[in-house]
C-alpha cells in the first residue's frame, strides 16, 4: 500500500524525520518498505498553460491543433491526442527543453505536417500518479506561464508491505498511529474522534434497510443525503488521491476513496434514484448477475452476499458496486452505506471473482467495527462541505456492533522473562498505552482496531517492537567468534584479487622457491635495507634454490612461458608469500602482491590494427586504482646494479611505502620474448590492505564553474615531475582544485631549446566550493602559485 508523507504529517509531525529515519523506525518494528518514490513537478519548462482554441487535425482524425496561452506574447501551437479537454481549460504544458520523467525530453517536432513545440501533460507523464486518462485539468486561479512547481506540492511516497494480520495499518491513521506509538509522540486532533462517535442514529426500519445475513453482514447503516451537486473535487482531495495512485473521478466518489486511505473505512454511495426500495442486505438467487463498476458482468451464486433493492442487486457487499446505482454527473440524491462484512465471506467471493480491490483488500482482513458509524458520519460533512445538499438528521442502522476484543491478561514478569531483559513496568506500560490498550488490573483492553491482539505472546510482541529489538541485549548460548586476524587478511586479499579481475588480470599461482639466476628479477633489492635472500640448505634441483624474495621472478617466469605458447599482451598479478633473512638469519615472511603487464593496450581490430603498446600510466592508473581515494605518489630511484630494471620508482600512500615499480631492461624483456616494454609493480600486501581499509570521504559534485590557467616552465632535464607535484602539494591556496601536466617539450640538439633543459605545460584548475570565482581573486591566487613554484624549483616561466 502506498503512504503519502505529507498526508501522514496531517495525523502526526513527523517534519523533524528524514525520509531515511522514518524507513528505519517502520523496518525495524516489522514494517516493510519496499520502495520510497519522491512525487512532484519541479521540472524546467513546465508550466502553466490555457487552451485558447482547438481545432481538427487536417491530416489526422485523432489529432487536434490546439492554440496555447503559456504566457508569451503570442500563443504556442501544440498538436495534441487528447479529446478530454475544452477551450477554456487549464492544462499543464511542457515547452521545448522541458525533461519529463523518465528522460523523455520535449523539442519543437511536425506530427503529420503539423508544427508542434511542446506538450501538453497528464498526471501520469508527469510522475504525479501510475496512470491517468487523458490530460491533467488543472484548478486554478495560477495565471498562464506560471511555473508548474508553484501549484503543486511534491511529496514522498512509502511503498509499505502491510502483513495479514495487521489490518489496522491500512490507512494513513492506522500507520500514524503506529509511528506515534514508534516516536512517543501524540497525534494531532481531527478526525481520531470520528471513529466512536455518531450519537444521531436511528434503527432502521426493514423495509429501509434489511439483513437477512446477520453472520455476513453483522452492521450496517446508511445516511441519505439529496441535492447534492456532483462536480470535479478540489485541487486538495485530488493531490491526496493522487498520491497513493488514485484517479480522481467526482467530488462523492473521491470522498469515499479518500475516507478509505485516511481511516481504512471502506464506503459505497448509492444513486437513490435509482434505487427500487429498500436496501436488502442478503445472498444472492442462482443466477443473478451484476454489472459492475469495472463494466465486468459477474454471475453470482447463493455464496455470495450482495446489497439489492427490491427489484435486483446493486452491488457485491465489500467487494464492487453496480454500475446501475453508480453515482454520476447527473446525480443528486444519495444513499451513504458504511458497513462492516465479515472478512470470510468477502475473501471467498472476491477469490472466486479473482477480483481485489481497496474495499476487499481491508475487509477481508478485517476493519474496525467501531468506526462504521463514525466515519459514516464524517463522510457526511465532507459531502455537505464539498457537494452541498441535505443531509437526514440521523444515520439508519441495522444489526449490532460486534463484540469487542476480549480483554488480555498480562503479566510483567513473564515479559521480562521472555525477552530476557528487564525493561521496567512503566515502560511496558507506556508502550501499551501508546499502541491504545487500557490497563484493567492486571488485564489490558484492546482497542478495537487491533484485532490481532489475542494473547499475552501478542503483548509482549508489541513491546519488543516498540522497544526495539536491538535494544535487548543479545543471550546466546554459544561462543562469539570475532573475526581473527587471518580471517580479515583473507577478506582484504579476496577483495584485491576481484578488483584486478575485474581490470583484465589474470591470476598466477607458482611455487615460492627460484633460481640463483632469478635474483637479479627482485625489484625491490635496493630497498631491502640488509636483508638478504634466504638459502635452501638441501634444494632438490638448481630452478629451486631460494625462497623467493619477490613475486616478481615467478611473474617473469610465468611470462616467459605465455610468451612461448603464443600470448604477447599479458596482465598477471600474484599475491603470495615471500622471504628475507636479517644479518643474523633470522626469517622474515610478508605478504606480497606483484603485477605485470606488456603488449597492447587492446585487442587489434579493424578499426585499430595497431593498437597502442601498454606503458608506464597504464600501470600507474593500475596502482591508483588499488587504493581509490588515498594519495598515491610515484617517486623515480636508481636501480640497484645487477638489478634487471631500466626505470624504477618508489610507491608511496601518503606518508609509508608501499612497493615499488619501474620497467624491466630491454635486454631482459628480450631473453623473455617480450617485443613490447614489460612494466612491473610489487606491494607489500599488509600496507596495501592498510591504506584500502582507510574510511572513504565524498563530496556532491561542483556547484559552481571552475577557472582554468595554463603555464609553462622551462626546467632541468633531470627534475623529475614528482618534484613538482611535491611543491603542487605543499601549496596553502585554498582556491587550487587540482593541476595538470599535460605537455613536455626538449630538443636533444638543441637548436629550440637547450639540451639540458624541457619545457613543461600545466593547467591548473581553481574553484570556491560556494560561489562563483572574480577574475582578480583567481588571478591572485594564480600569481601566488607562480611565486611558490619559483621559489622552491629551479624553473623559468615562459
Amino acid at each position: 500500500m502506498k503512504f503519502s508523507l505529507n498526508w501522514l504529517n496531517d495525523h502526526l509531525d513527523l517534519t523533524d524525520l528524514s525520509v531515511a529515519d522514518i524507513d528505519d523506525l517502520l523496518t525495524f518494528a516489522g514494517i516493510e518498505v519496499e520502495g520510497i518514490e519522491t512525487r512532484g513537478a519541479d521540472i524546467d519548462q513546465l508550466v502553466v498553460a490555457q487552451v485558447i482554441s482547438s481545432e481538427k487535425h487536417p491530416d489526422a482524425d485523432k489529432l487536434s491543433v490546439c492554440q496555447i496561452d503559456a504566457g508569451a506574447d503570442s500563443p504556442v501551437q501544440i498538436v495534441c491526442g487528447a479529446k478530454n479537454y475544452q477551450v477554456g481549460d487549464k492544462i499543464p504544458l511542457a515547452q521545448p527543453g522541458c525533461e519529463l520523467p523518465g528522460g523523455f525530453k520535449i523539442a519543437p517536432c511536425k506530427m503529420r505536417g503539423i508544427e508542434s513545440n511542446g506538450m501538453m501533460c497528464s498526471a501520469s507523464e508527469l510522475g504525479l500518479t501510475d496512470e491517468s486518462d487523458g490530460l491533467m485539468i488543472l484548478d486554478t486561479d495560477a495565471a498562464p506561464g506560471t511555473a508548474f512547481s508553484d501549484i503543486i506540492t511534491s511529496d514522498t511516497i512509502f511503498d509499505v508491505e502491510i502483513t495479514p494480520n495487521r489490518p489496522d495499518l491500512l490507512s494513513h491513521l492506522g500507520l500514524a498511529r503506529e509511528l506515534a506509538a514508534l516516536t512517543g509522540r501524540e497525534l494531532k486532533g481531527g478526525i481520531a474522534h470520528y471513529q466512536s462517535i455518531n450519537d444521531k442514529c436511528q434503527t432502521a426500519q426493514s423495509s429501509d434497510i434489511d439483513i437477512q445475513a446477520t453472520e455476513a453482514c453483522p452492521l450496517y447503516s446508511g445516511h441519505f443525503i439529496r441535492g447534492i451537486k456532483v462536480a470535479p473535487s478540489p485541487d486538495w482531495l485530488k493531490e491526496k488521491l493522487e498520491a497513493v495512485g488514485l484517479r480522481p473521478i467526482n467530488n462523492v466518489v473521491d470522498i469515499t476513496n479518500y475516507i478509505l486511505h485516511q481511516t481504512g473505512q471502506p464506503l459505497h454511495a448509492f444513486d437513490l434514484a435509482k434505487l427500487n426500495g429498500g436496501i436488502q442486505v442478503r445472498y444472492a438467487k442462482d443466477g443473478e448477475k451484476l454489472i459492475a463498476l469495472d463494466g465486468a458482468d459477474y454471475p453470482l451464486n447463493s455464496s455470495d452476499l450482495i446489497i439489492a433493492d427490491g427489484e435486483k442487486a446493486q452491488a457485491i457487499a465489500g467487494v464492487m458496486g453496480g454500475e446501475d446505482s453508480g453515482v454520476t454527473g447527473g446525480t443528486t440524491d444519495i444513499l451513504l452505506e458504511s458497513a462492516y462484512f465479515a472478512p470470510s465471506g468477502v475473501r471467498a467471493t472476491a477469490r472466486r471473482f479473482n477480483l481485489s480491490t481497496d474495499s476487499s483488500y481491508r475487509f477481508e482482513r478485517g476493519i474496525d467495527p467501531v468506526q462504521t458509524l463514525g466515519i459514516s458520519k464524517l463522510a457526511v460533512d465532507l459531502i455537505l462541505e464539498l457537494a452541498g445538499g441535505t443531509a437526514d438528521p440521523e444515520t439508519l442502522i441495522a444489526g449490532q456492533v460486534p463484540t469487542a476484543p476480549a480483554d488480555v491478561a498480562f503479566e510483567h514478569a513473564a515479559c521480562h522473562r521472555l525477552l530476557g531483559h528487564n525493561i521496567g513496568d512503566d515502560k511496558i506500560n507506556n508502550i501499551l498505552s501508546s499502541l491504545g490498550l487500557e490497563a484493567d488490573g492486571n488485564n489490558w483492553k484492546i482497542p478495537t482496531w487491533r484485532l490481532d491482539l489475542s494473547r499475552q505472546v501478542d503483548l509482549i510482541e508489541e513491546v519488543a517492537r516498540v522497544f526495539g529489538l536491538d535494544n535487548i541485549p543479545a543471550r546466546t548460548v554459544g561462543t562469539y567468534a570475532p573475526a581473527s586476524k587471518e580471517d580479515k587478511t583473507y577478506a582484504a586479499n579476496r577483495s584485491l584479487r576481484d578488483r584486478l579481475v575485474h581490470q583484465g588480470f589474470y591470476e598466477a599461482l607458482s611455487v615460492k622457491l627460484i633460481a640463483e639466476s632469478q635474483l637479479a628479477d627482485d625489484p625491490a633489492t635496493a630497498m631491502k635495507g640488509g636483508l638478504a635472500p634466504m638459502r635452501i640448505k638441501n634444494p632438490i634441483s638448481d630452478d629451486y634454490v631460494y625462497l623467493r624474495p619477490s613475486v616478481i621472478p615467478s611473474l617473469l617466469s610465468i611470462a616467459k612461458h605465455n610468451v612461448n605458447h603464443g600470448s604477447s599482451a599479458l596482465r598477471l598479478f600474484e599475491l603470495g608469500t615471500v622471504f628475507s633473512a636479517t644479518p643474523k638469519g633470522q626469517a622474515i615472511e610478508q605478504s606480497s602482491l606483484g603485477l605485470l603487464i606488456t603488449g597492447d593496450r587492446e585487442p587489434a581490430s579493424w578499426k585499430k590494427p595497431q593498437p597502442e603498446t601498454l606503458d608506464f600510466h597504464d600501470l600507474r592508473s593500475v596502482i591508483e586504482s588499488l587504493c581509490p581515494g588515498q594519495d598515491i605518489q610515484i617517486h623515480p630511484i636508481t636501480p640497484q646494479p645487477g638489478c634487471h630494471l631500466a626505470l624504477a620508482a618508489q610507491i608511496r600512500i601518503g606518508k609509508s611505502k608501499a612497493g615499488i615499480c619501474g620497467q624491466l631492461t630491454p635486454a631482459r624483456a628480450r631473453e623473455i620474448g617480450l617485443e613490447a616494454p614489460a612494466l612491473v609493480a610489487e606491494f607489500n600486501a599488509n600496507t596495501l590492505n592498510t591504506a584500502r581499509n582507510t574510511e572513504r570521504r565524498f563530496a556532491e559534485l561542483p556547484r559552481y564553474p571552475a577557472s582554468t590557467r595554463d603555464i609553462a616552465m622551462e626546467a632541468p632535464a633531470e627534475l623529475p615531475n614528482s618534484d613538482i607535484e611535491a611543491v603542487f602539494a605543499k601549496i596553502d591556496q585554498k582556491l587550487l582544485e587540482s593541476f595538470c601536466l599535460f605537455d613536455v617539450f626538449s630538443d636533444a640538439r638543441g637548436e629550440k631549446l637547450a639540451a639540458d633543459k624541457k619545457s613543461l605545460a600545466y593547467s591548473i584548475t581553481y574553484r570556491h566550493p560556494d560561489r562563483t570565482l572574480e577574475q582578480a581573486e583567481v588571478e591572485q591566487a594564480h600569481q601566488q602559485i607562480l611565486e611558490t613554484l619559483s621559489k622552491n624549483l629551479p624553473v623559468v616561466f615562459r
